[in-house]
């Protein structure tokens, strides 16, 4: 793709969303997108990878000490109990032969943490996932067509990490505003060997090692600030690899400040209503580039599958790894 026009994004949109489009590629009524690559064989492959047992969740913690600021109005989870402890020990809770229970609630948006975008999440001038009218797809009753749960089933694969930040970044981590481009993402696959191929159907978890300074230094601007992350040049290498998801480290998968300049996420812009593709942010990779770099292994079996809140246009997750 040629140097980016920054003072463009419209074209540059316009060019990427018809150069990748996968609208009407897998018939009208697709609710599935790029999912559609990852099939039972696909499943098979990844659970023959299981070699140790060895277990790794790839998520945040859900908790009030999270990284949202209030942008749009979202928050960190906030938990609350209904039922305690102390109301057992005390006998109050009405309940016969001394049994007692806890209960409790959550409330948070369900971007709070670490999720899946839905494919209802985004729109290109009106227009959603398949070339469907926004309007028609997403009302104040949610996503009609292709809500969270029509995921549900669906996203359990290969996996495969490159992690960009050990293999190119200081220390681990890419410093903000670091835009990994196709050619980054090959030379860590390159960095990394043969298990950290990428094809059809695999879902990709991208490190850069924001989240491991958020750690460390504290949320900050982590949650909508200065970021490394995906350049919007790497649409053609998200729809010409064929890869059923992709997920960062980071809170909005591409690199901020964007690379034009007056956009905000141009490549969700492509990647979601054109592309079809599922998108994880907020994941926790740390541990597992850890084990990774430790055994030369980067592919393993992941199973993702959002909360299936109907009609949801995102969920969260808990990504578990196995290798």
């Amino acid at each position: 793709m040629p140097e980016l026009d920054r003072r463009d994004p419209e074209g540059a949109v316009a060019e990427a969303a018809k150069r990748c489009s996968n609208w009407g590629r897998w018939g009208a009524d697709d609710v599935l997108g790029t999912l559609n690559f990852l099939d039972d064989a696909k499943r098979r492959e990844g659970a023959a990878l299981v070699r140790r047992g060895a277990a790794f969740s790839l998520a945040q913690s859900f908790d009030m000490n999270g990284p949202q600021r209030g942008w749009r109005r979202r928050t960190n989870p906030v938990h609350t109990m209904l039922d305690t402890g102390v109301d057992a020990e005390r006998g109050t809770q009405g309940f016969p032969h001394g049994i007692g229970g806890a209960d409790d609630v959550v409330f948070m948006p369900l971007q709070a943490s670490t999720q899946w975008d839905g494919l209802g999440h985004i729109f290109d001038h009106g227009r959603a996932w398949n070339g469907r009218r926004a309007g028609d797809v997403v009302t104040s009753d949610g996503d009609r067509v292709t809500g969270i749960e029509t995921a549900a089933a669906r996203i359990a694969g290969r996996g495969v990490l490159l992690d960009v930040g050990r293999a190119l970044g200081a220390d681990g981590e890419l410093p903000d505003g670091f835009a990994v481009t196709a050619g980054h993402l090959a030379a860590t696959i390159a960095a990394q060997g043969g298990s950290a191929r990428v094809g059809r159907g695999d879902l990709v978890c991208v490190r850069t090692g924001r989240l491991a300074r958020a750690r460390r230094e504290g949320w900050g601007d982590y949650a909508g600030g200065a970021s490394p992350g995906l350049s919007f040049t790497t649409a053609g290498w998200l729809h010409g690899t064929e890869i059923a998801g992709l997920a960062t480290d980071t809170w909005g998968f591409e690199v901020r400040p964007n690379e034009f300049d007056d956009a905000f996420q141009p490549l969700h812009q492509v990647a979601i209503p054109h592309i079809g593709l599922y998108i994880g942010e907020m994941w926790d990779l740390d541990a597992l580039a850890a084990d990774c770099a430790a055994d030369g292994r980067y592919d393993f079996w992941l199973t993702a599958a959002p909360l299936p809140v109907t009609g949801a246009v995102g969920a969260p997750v808990n990504p578990i790894a196995v290798k």
